[in-house]
């Protein structure tokens, strides 16, 4: 019973990594160790939970997944890069095991915020109106704002499926800054994008990174099943 114990504290532990050297904790270190290890980099492998190297590291992966993001923009002239793609990115890198940042709760989630964006618009009038920024804040515009800010939030929970970036994504729909039919698709291609590159980085860094849900099968943890693996 004691080696069963201790089996799942140490699968606990690996789990739920928290750097010790970070101010604000994450499982970034793990992902630099894993992929340091990969390419066979044991000097740096020393240092991987030092915080510059840390800091490095997720500049270099904010910089190229958003890059990648960006050059398709510029190839396609569509809208492939938008604000909340930013936060997801991070998510991915940062605490990849967490449940908001599974495959199923980021898609769901992005989802999620762009139907409610969108019906925002259409139940305010404004498919058709330019963006806040341009024309001015009216009062359809706050309706249209605070509406799909509030339908995210509850589908999200309603769904299990939560992914706090999407109510970004949300926000700069009902503001007006996407809002045709085939922009918001793109949007979701970008989502999809940016998802299967966290899987094939996290995979490679030799993370449990899931396929599709996060680790347990629940979209969301029940109630009360943190503490007990905290406890241990």
């Amino acid at each position: 019973m004691a080696d069963k114990e201790r089996d799942e504290a140490r699968s606990a532990r690996a789990h739920y990594a928290i750097d010790r050297e970070h101010p604000i904790g994450g499982e970034m270190s793990e992902v630099l160790r894993g992929l340091l290890t990969r390419v066979q980099l044991p000097w740096l492998l020393r240092r991987h939970a030092n915080v510059p190297v840390l800091a490095a590291f997720a500049f270099l992966n904010g910089l190229i997944s958003i890059a990648i993001m960006s050059v398709i923009a510029v190839l396609t002239s569509s809208p492939f890069i938008f604000p909340s793609l930013g936060p997801t990115a991070f998510l991915f890198f940062y605490t990849p095991t967490a449940p908001t940042a599974s495959p199923r709760n980021t898609i769901i989630g992005h989802a999620i915020g762009v139907v409610s964006g969108y019906v925002s618009l259409v139940v305010t009038g404004l498919t058709t109106t330019g963006p806040a920024l341009s024309v001015g804040v009216t009062w359809p515009r706050v309706i249209a704002a605070a509406l799909s800010l509030a339908l995210t939030s509850g589908l999200m929970v309603l769904l299990k499926s939560p992914h706090p970036p999407a109510g970004a994504t949300t926000l700069i729909i009902s503001l007006g800054l996407l809002r045709q039919p085939a922009q918001l698709v793109i949007l979701m291609v970008a989502v999809v994008l940016l998802t299967v590159q966290a899987f094939l980085i996290n995979r490679l860094a030799g993370i449990d990174y899931p396929l599709w849900s996060p680790r347990g099968g629940a979209a969301l943890a029940p109630a009360g099943a943190g503490t007990s693996t905290t406890a241990r």
